[in-house]
């Protein structure tokens, strides 16, 4: 049963009215959208705050007033939340001038039927948590309000499985179904970024139209923005959480240009932005008291500026490593052999192995590489997981031919890596003898380490240095690996989290300097090159 055309955007001047609403422009631009955008899927990206939710539950009464056979399946991280979205519809519909007369008596918050529906086993409208079974039903719109949210995205495991509980939006619209997704980014591999890289219609309205940050503001007075200043002015923020401030034109900086210059030093970070998308709401003192509020930068940009981001603060953040993709080669030069990583020469390496024997929770098996440079960068080159057993023997019970020791000798031979220090505690006690006996035969050797130190402290000690000093470089295999969600992931207040590619390399990081040992000959006689300068020492120095 259709009904003729009333543009969205005037269904919802109607209501806006009744409730006594002041429309801003940011509420004509997202009805114009929802109405207009025919893509199959499409993301809406508004910042905290925006009453986008509020808007979509009007949308949804307009499309039920436009079609009574429409049929929608509501879905949000859990029951409560997506009985929000239509408990919010049930209240446009009875009390809309348009749609007065659609409900039945007494519909029901979880799902319900407007009058006139024509499919009595599929609600016009059924909410459902992520978790919960809507196996066997039909719509035409599949509606994902705020599915990502902090409790569901915690680890890799948990945004695996919100993933793989969405997917069954495909069994259960029908063809020419549409899938809205409404909501802000929560980590760093957001849902929402996903879709929209995936070819997903996006509206995104962040708080400000322009931003320009500067992380360590501690030594000049003047900062440059690239943007033109708005009829709204600057908003010149420093600091994040309890301490940060909104600053005032005249009285704490000056606008030279495109310029904010200071009397002193902000010593803080600094957010300059521009344009902001509902100025009348969200005033100066409204955007501080947030700002407040908010415990992390990487909080302040998922939510307000829909940046994809981990809500809690990036202690390792992998973006600051430098990506490279070559392999070392060997080279003969002055009667002397060098290993080169394109035209730098290595002079240091250290392997690490974390061993694991597969136990269920336990971390993976990971080994690091890591090499150093005649200026002290440090090159992470590999961050593997060996897997199966330790060992594993050709029908003679002697010749190695699996498990992990054989892929331990496999990784390192390639790279003419002459020893790997194996972590002993836990499961690692009786590994380093059993790895010995067959590294032995390679020219390689083994160096036994029993850790005492708090693993969250042993990472960051090792990892920030050189981090913020821009010394640590990684191969593209590291970067799209495990180890990149890790970092962005690693929190040192948690003792219980993914962290064994990191730990592994963060080992192998603390253990530089490193001696390279002696070892001559070719690969092919089952030794390795002897690729260490003429001292045979070298010491690398870092700033803390």
């Amino acid at each position: 049963m259709a009904k003729a055309d009333v543009s969205f955007l005037a269904f919802f001047l109607m209501w806006a009215k009744l409730m006594r609403w002041t429309v801003p422009l940011l509420h004509v631009r997202i009805c114009q959208w929802l109405e207009n955008c025919d893509d199959p899927v499409r993301v809406l990206m508004v910042f905290r705050g925006a009453a986008k939710s509020t808007i979509y539950a009007v949308y949804k009464a307009w499309k039920l007033y436009r079609n009574r056979d429409n049929r929608s399946l509501v879905w949000a991280a859990d029951d409560q939340l997506a009985t929000k979205l239509t408990r919010d519809t049930l209240n446009v519909l009875r009390r809309h001038p348009l749609t007065r007369g659609m409900l039945p008596p007494k519909p029901g918050a979880q799902s319900f039927w407007v009058i006139g529906a024509a499919d009595m086993r599929n609600p016009s409208m059924q909410a459902v948590g992520v978790n919960g079974n809507a196996t066997g039903s039909r719509a035409d719109d599949v509606d994902f309000d705020d599915v990502e949210v902090p409790k569901n995205i915690k680890t890799p495991e948990a945004r695996a499985n919100l993933r793989m509980k969405t997917e069954e939006s495909t069994h259960i619209a029908v063809p020419g179904a549409q899938e809205t997704w409404v909501g802000t980014p929560h980590t760093h591999d957001s849902v929402y970024t996903e879709l929209i890289e995936g070819g997903a219609a996006v509206l995104k309205i962040p708080l400000f139209e322009n931003a320009k940050r500067y992380t360590e503001a501690d030594t000049k007075t003047r900062y440059t923005f690239d943007f033109d200043v708005g009829p709204d002015g600057l908003y010149v923020m420093v600091g994040i959480g309890k301490f940060s401030r909104m600053l005032v034109e005249g009285t704490d900086y000056t606008v030279a240009g495109r310029a904010v210059v200071f009397k002193k030093p902000p010593r803080a970070v600094l957010d300059i932005y521009g344009s902001c998308a509902w100025p009348e709401r969200f005033t100066r003192a409204d955007i501080e008291n947030r700002r407040k509020k908010t415990k992390t930068l990487n909080a302040w940009d998922s939510q307000y500026m829909l940046h994809a981001k981990p809500i809690h603060e990036t202690r390792l953040n992998p973006d600051r490593m430098i990506p490279y993709d070559i392999e070392p080669t060997v080279r003969r030069a002055n009667g002397e052999i060098m290993l080169m990583l394109g035209g730098v020469r290595l002079v240091g390496v250290k392997a690490r192995w974390d061993c694991s024997l597969g136990k269920i929770k336990s971390d993976a098996s990971a080994v690091s590489i890591i090499f150093t440079d005649e200026a002290g960068r440090l090159y992470w080159h590999r961050a593997e997981a060996l897997t199966g057993e330790l060992e594993e023997f050709a029908p003679d019970g002697r010749t190695l031919i699996g498990g992990q020791v054989k892929q331990l000798i496999d990784l390192m031979k390639p790279l003419s890596v002459p020893n790997v220090v194996i972590e002993t505690n836990g499961a690692g006690g009786f590994v380093p003898a059993i790895a010995l006996k067959h590294l032995k035969a390679h020219g390689m050797s083994v160096t036994a380490d029993h850790t005492k130190e708090n693993k969250q402290k042993r990472i960051l000690d090792a990892f920030e240095p050189p981090l913020s000093s821009e010394f640590l470089w990684a191969h593209t295999s590291v970067i799209e690996g495990p180890a990149y969600d890790q970092m962005m992931e690693f929190n040192p207040d948690k003792t219980d989290q993914p962290d064994d590619y990191i730990d592994s390399a963060a080992g192998a990081i603390a253990a530089t300097p490193v001696r390279i040992g002696r070892v001559s000959g070719i690969q092919d006689t089952k030794q390795l090159h002897d690729w260490r300068p003429d001292s045979g020492v070298y010491e690398v120095a870092l700033e803390h």
